[in-house]
């Protein structure tokens, strides 16, 4: 009986199919040439159609949805680009053919179904849209500095002999893969094909130096200080213009340190003035003339707390103000001091002035036995004395000056000597260093309307002879005639040295 009752229920929907389509074959051609009403392709309607106008609908939507623009944030920072820049395309090229499709497909049934649908409500079709994985990393990558907000880090500052914290910031950094994946959802999800804005993924920074980690920080672990006091205007200016450029610094564990980077660049918008400094074993005057003795005061604080020294340079020339194989030279980008943090916690640098003297304290978590001493000795292995140069110069006779003073070439090391309860437990050497000889230079005027007074000026400077050479010089002054002693004749090839200009081999030592 129930057989029976399907049989009729079947034949009646198709009597119905047959009353609502009439008849499929005569009507079949006037059918395919558009699409059913009421029938959508994602939001673009296409019924009434033909196949080839609604491929030419669903191009021309993807053409302009191209051209949409998303905003694409993180915080308060975002870029813009158009959806083409995303790779946007059409991946489903079956909806033009499942949008004409819709009525006639299938079975009778199926056909006549489709139809009464179409009577109550739209027929959506998804247009499926995809963007290009690759093109949006790329874009995010290329533009993640305008995007991610770096964290301020916690800091310290020493006032009045003691440490305040300062708080530091969070920072947002955007999560490449993930925003590559949230941008597919949101074009997959319904996107409307116009411009639009979309929250990219990130991820919290947070700033270093808790406030737990940096109150380790109280003990000195190294202090040295140097006197600059016999140093000219612009050479002072200079040391505590670089002064200023380090004190403050915190490096943490395995950081490491380059003061060329962090005083730099030696030029005079950077606050730096014009004083001497060593080049092609000369002295000469150029921007930040003075600042080693800054990485040299610095070096001898950084090794008395052992951290690990990564780059140094001894001078050209011996320096002063420290014992030779103790000092660190700056010179363009060939020498740098640099030292790396080689302890468990962060370390806090203090440059300071007194006076004309300049001082670093490094500070950090003392770790060492108390009864354990570290301390340094600069031996010399050998010197060489410095030569007098004369030079002939076109300024009048009698005039004399010293160009340049001496110095005096030395091979030096350093040794490092480690005490416990006194007792020296250990010696070893920490560097080794060379510094060349550079002459005192003395130029002496030569020029005269009378020849024999320069012929004789010239004899006499020829001969080294630097007791004659300033009496020859001290007649022309008073206006006698110089004369030369048949001793103070120099050998036949021997000739005065001319004045020449140093051809620059290298960036200034400062």
């Amino acid at each position: 009986m129930r057989k029976y009752k399907t049989i009729i229920a079947l034949s009646c929907l198709a009597a119905a199919a047959c009353l609502a389509f009439g008849n499929p074959a005569g009507v079949k051609a006037a059918e395919e040439e558009r699409i059913a009403e009421r029938v959508y392709i994602g939001s673009i309607h296409v019924g009434g159609m033909t196949e080839a106008e609604a491929q030419a609908a669903v191009d021309r939507y993807v053409s302009e949805a191209g051209n949409a623009v998303f905003t694409l944030s993180v915080g308060n920072k975002n870029i813009q680009a158009k959806a083409s820049e995303l790779g946007v395309s059409f991946t489903n090229p079956n909806v033009i053919r499942q949008a004409v499709d819709v009525g006639r497909s299938g079975n009778l049934i199926k056909r006549y179904k489709d139809k009464k649908d179409l009577e109550y409500g739209d027929k959506k079709i998804p247009l499926s849209l995809e963007v290009d994985a690759a093109m949006v990393r790329e874009l995010l990558e290329e533009n993640v500095e305008d995007l991610n907000q770096e964290a301020v880090d916690n800091g310290l500052v020493r006032e009045n002999g003691a440490f305040r914290f300062i708080e530091g910031a969070q920072g947002i950094e955007v999560d490449t893969a993930a925003s590559t994946q949230v941008i597919r959802d949101f074009i997959n999800d319904g996107w409307d094909g116009g411009s639009a804005q979309v929250e990219l993924a990130a991820e919290i920074v947070e700033p270093r130096g808790a406030k737990e980690e940096l109150s380790k920080i109280k003990d000195v672990l190294g202090s040295f200080q140097t006197s600059y006091g016999d140093s000219g205007r612009n050479r002072c200016t200079n040391i505590e213009v670089a002064a200023g450029k380090i004190d403050g610094t915190l490096l943490y564990p395995g950081e490491e340190f380059s003061v060329a980077q962090t005083i730099g660049p030696l030029n005079a918008s950077n606050g730096y003035q014009p004083a001497p400094s060593y080049e092609n074993g000369q002295t000469v005057e150029s921007y930040g003339g003075g600042v080693c003795q800054i990485s040299t005061t610095l070096y001898n604080a950084v090794i008395l707390a052992e951290l690990e020294v990564t780059e140094r340079s001894n001078h050209s020339m011996i320096v002063t103000y420290v014992q030779p194989s103790m000092d660190a030279a700056i010179a363009g980008d060939y020498k740098d001091l640099k030292f790396v943090n080689n302890q468990d916690v962060p370390i806090y640098i203090e440059a300071y002035i007194e006076g004309k003297s300049v001082g670093f304290n490094v500070f950090g978590e003392e770790q060492r036995p108390s009864n354990r001493k570290v301390s340094y000795e600069s031996e010399v292995v050998s010197r060489q004395d410095p030569p007098t140069q004369f030079v002939a110069t076109g300024d009048p006779a009698g005039y004399i000056a010293v160009a340049q003073g001496a110095h005096t070439g030395y091979v030096a090391r350093l040794w490092k000597i480690v005490t416990v309860d006194g007792a020296e437990e250990s010696r070893e050497i920490f560097n080794k260093s060379s510094y060349r000889t550079s002459p005192r230079i003395i130029r002496v005027g030569t020029a005269s309307a009378d020849p024999n007074i320069s012929a004789v000026m010239g004899a006499v400077i020829a001969s080294g002879d630097e007791a004659a050479i300033r009496a020859a010089a001290a007649s022309c002054a008073a206006g006698v005639a110089p004369t030369l002693n048949p001793e103070q004749q120099p050998p036949a090839e021997q000739q005065p040295v001319p004045e020449q200009q140093p051809v620059p081999e290298q960036q200034p030592v400062q």
